[in-house]
């Protein structure tokens, strides 16, 4: 089977091409392209009604480049899949609008495919060992997701942030650090230049929400995590400091390292309560290696960790022609009432 991705759901307009086997259970990715928007750095952050714009003029140069990397016409595909949620709804419904025109024209299916499964599929394109059963961690600008994944459909939601997503904390902690926009990777690059954690002062050194020694399994805040309050430690360091020149990195440092070691002691917990062997994680944060560094110390020798590449961290349309793939080998469809929703369920998710 041959999928065409689509994904709006944000600044990224992307295309990829996807090859599966009948089960949709291992897949190839052909080709992909990624448009990116670099016009937000400007604003600081993603303006919706600009990105759904850039949508409209890059989705279809993009497609047919994802095409003829992939050496097909549009007649060659068996199906389209496109992000139907969550995002930003604008953006959204022109990915959705044209791939339904699209398929209607070529007489192909489309099926809606949910953003945060993507993110769950990705890995799998690069790592074919990455597959269930396994923890997931989902980490990027709008969401934090803790999940137990028995099977591809099959999941169980341990936790979630309470208030902001991992990746919004960069991005806001990074502005106040006077770093562009998106702040992930240039905090990743700055706290680098702080060799060891102890070199951080102690007014630098921010306490790890929520992950105190008295909780235990069956408690509410066991695995949710929490970040407003760590941004506002961060914004108080900010203010109080005397040289910010002198303290940027040092407060980098201080953050990264606070919110990383929260993440990575939930998904330890979560292991340690399921029995998991692997851990997946997915989203634009996942990529950052100390992340990835922090997770494999957590929870030993005995557990793989399972991160995509920086391409495939990020949004992109190939993580959605995999999971659609994966749909459209269980006989599932979208029909011409499919929708844009800018809040959307994870199907096949229950609470743990």
């Amino acid at each position: 089977m041959i999928v065409l991705g689509i994904e709006t759901s944000c600044d990224e307009t992307s295309a990829a091409v996807v090859e599966s086997d009948a089960t949709g259970a291992h897949a190839t990715l052909r080709s992909m392209v990624i448009v990116s928007q670099d016009v937000h750095r400007l604003f600081g952050g993603v303006v919706p009604e600009i990105a759904s714009r850039a949508h409209l003029t890059s989705l279809v140069p993009a497609v047919r480049q994802a095409l003829a990397d992939a050496h097909l016409t549009p007649g060659g595909i068996d199906a389209i899949a496109v992000t139907c949620g969550p995002g930003l709804v604008g953006a959204l419904l022109v990915g959705v609008s044209w791939a339904k025109a699209y398929a209607a024209t070529l007489d192909k299916p489309v099926l809606g495919v949910h953003h945060m499964e993507g993110h769950l599929f990705a890995p799998s394109l690069e790592d074919p060992t990455a597959e269930p059963p396994f923890t997931a961690l989902l980490v990027s600008g709008g969401h934090t997701l803790l999940l137990d994944v028995p099977a591809w459909g099959d999941y169980r939601q341990l936790g979630a942030t309470r208030d902001d997503a991992a990746g919004e904390a960069f991005d806001k902690v990074a502005k106040l650090l006077g770093l562009p926009y998106p702040g992930g990777p240039f905090i990743e690059k700055l706290a680098a230049t702080v060799a060891h954690p102890g070199d951080v002062p102690k007014a630098f050194r921010f306490t790890r929400p929520i992950t105190h020694g008295g909780q235990r399994p069956g408690d509410a805040d066991y695995y949710d995590v929490s970040f407003s309050g760590l941004k506002t430690a961060v914004l108080n360091a900010v203010r109080g400091s005397t040289d910010i020149e002198r303290d940027r990195a040092l407060i980098a440092r201080g953050f990264q390292d606070a919110l990383i070691g929260t993440l990575a002691e939930k998904v330890g917990r979560a292991v340690e309560a399921c029995g998991r062997t692997r851990v997946v994680l997915g989203g634009g944060v996942a990529c950052n290696r100390a992340l990835v560094n922090a997770i494999q110390a957590r929870v030993g020798r005995g557990v793989t960790v399972h991160a995509p590449s920086a391409r495939l961290a990020t949004d992109n349309a190939g993580m959605i022609a995999r999971a659609g793939a994966w749909r459209l080998a269980r006989g599932e469809r979208s029909g011409a009432g499919l929708g844009a929703f800018a809040s959307h369920p994870l199907p096949g998710v229950a609470a743990g």
